[in-house]
């Protein structure tokens, strides 16, 4: 696929200078109607070492407004980001609306030098690409741009390429050894750079190839484009996405539901509550102490109906916990700074550490809960939500993570008791609003999406515990009991 750049494309200079100036004018009203316009553009420059990719993304920040430009060259990932799963970086580094963010190296760097090197296997590198694809279509489907450019060089050219840069006093800082060592696995690199754009190159999100031999024609190839599909979706607004084919199941003839089937009567008395909370708390101590469980990080993530008891049960574990290994996420509307991401980017970048827990009160979830019902997201966002959040949690696995998710559940009859009960004592009534009191006239509604998301969601390797809350002592307990017997087994 790189056959038509090697083919020594070339623009003299008297071309360079008539069309850079109206270039960069255009560039620039288009870049200010993509403020007010309000969707993001990723772009992505990759290729062959000596290939000029950061001369290429200095250009582009000379050509438009650098307030408006994030760029992001990224090298070989910190120890911090080695602890989290390998798409954290990236996701915390997307541009929002209105801006443009320029990667330097990508998400594709490392999966193609793993295997290149040998460190991965041909079908590793597959399903890397597969994960990269479904990201880029999610950004898509999100409102985003995506542009990726592969600056690419003959071997015949980049030899010479890089004996230049060495021989120039000015330039040979920029060559390496390791450039050298690249250049001799050329065509290692280049079979296996061939099978990950193939893979990636989609419709909506296709490579562009760019040769690099000359300078002036690379730059002014990339700059065009760049106008070229901006304008066009600047005048043209990408048309509002169907919803996937896939139905919710079918109700059940005879009403049963995996709500219902709940046995809500189970009690725990208050006496054996005591002795086996403190008997947990403290193995839960213990196992946090655990010399293992520095390698691993725990996410819990705690959802049911309102009044449920999230908040109790999440109490009952920190009180075990050491307070600088832990920090609690309460999840509610999304701010303006959130609003401007993908709805998935406020609990990707809160992901923690090894050796720390995140508890999430209310989570992601929440796309396919009250944004479903409420109808704060289009159809089509909340059907293709299940097969993302899935996608998510299973990178957070990959990462060594213990994720368990809870949900806590109650019958209308309770809901109202405690309801009541709040807003009756003083010092519980800011558990209380009025939207729990319309979300409580929508209960059909959210049992309808609540038993949709646990079959779609409850997989192997991330299950759901369903919680009997009717009785918060043998809510707590359960839930306690299952984060303890998780990490025993783990550690």
């Amino acid at each position: 696929m790189f056959e038509s750049a090697e083919l020594g494309h070339r623009i003299d200079k008297d071309v360079w200078d008539r069309e850079v100036p109206p270039l960069r004018e255009a560039l620039l009203d288009a870049q200010y109607d993509l403020a007010a316009a309000k969707f993001p553009v990723v772009i992505l420059v990759a290729g062959v070492d000596g290939a000029g990719k950061s001369e290429t993304v200095n250009t582009l920040n000379e050509w438009m407004d650098p307030r408006h430009i994030q760029t992001h060259g990224l090298a070989e990932p910190s120890d911090e980001e080695r602890e989290r799963p390998y798409m954290w970086r990236y996701w915390r580094l997307l541009p929002p609306k209105g801006k443009i963010g320029i990667f330097d190296g990508s998400w594709y760097t490392w999966p193609i030098l793993e295997r290149a090197y040998g460190r991965i296997k041909t079908s590793d590198l597959d399903q890397d690409m597969a994960r990269v694809a479904r990201f880029e279509q999610m950004l898509i489907h999100e409102g985003a741009l995506v542009l990726k450019f592969w600056m690419h060089l003959g071997k015949t050219v980049q030899k010479k390429r890089l004996k230049s840069l060495e021989k120039d006093p000015k330039t040979s800082w920029r060559v390496t050894p390791r450039d050298w060592k690249h250049f001799e696995m050329y065509d290692t690199f280049r079979q296996v750079a061939e099978r990950a754009l193939r893979a990636t190159s989609t419709g909506d999100a296709p490579w562009i190839v760019v040769e690099a031999t000359d300078p002036r024609y690379q730059r002014l190839t990339v700059g065009r484009i760049l106008l070229e599909r901006l304008r066009a979706r600047l005048d043209h607004p990408a048309p509002v996405v169907p919803p996937p084919p896939s139905q919710p199941p079918a109700p059940t003839l005879d009403g049963v539901n995996i709500l219902k089937a709940l046995d809500l009567s189970k009690r725990m008395d208050k006496k054996d509550y005591e002795e086996e909370l403190l008997i947990l708390q403290g193995k839960l101590n213990l196992l946090t102490r655990h010399r293992n469980f520095r390698k691993h990080a725990v996410v819990l993530v705690f959802e049911g109906v309102d009044a449920a008891g999230k908040g109790g049960g999440i109490r009952r574990i920190t009180q075990a916990l050491d307070a600088r290994r832990y920090h609690i996420h309460p999840t509610a509307a999304p701010t303006e700074e959130e609003r401007a991401q993908p709805y998935l980017w406020r609990f990707w970048r809160n992901l923690p550490r090894r050796g720390e827990v995140a508890i999430y009160d209310r989570s992601w979830y929440g796309r396919v809960l009250v944004e479903r019902v409420e109808g704060f997201c289009s159809e089509a966002d909340w059907r293709r939500a299940y097969s993302e959040i899935n996608d998510f949690e299973d990178q957070v696995v990959r990462n060594r993570s213990l994720l368990l998710k809870f949900w806590l559940s109650i019958s209308q009859e309770e809901q109202l008791r405690r309801f009541e009960e709040r807003e009756t004592t003083p010092f519980k009534r800011f558990k209380i609003t009025e939207e729990d009191w319309r979300n409580r006239e929508k209960w059909p509604a959210y049992e309808a999406a609540t038993c949709d998301m646990l079959d779609r969601t409850s997989t192997e390797i991330a299950p759901w515990t369903l919680v009997e809350s009717e009785d918060k002592h043998f809510g707590r307990i359960k839930i306690l009991r299952t984060l303890v017997q998780r990490l025993e087994d783990e550690l």
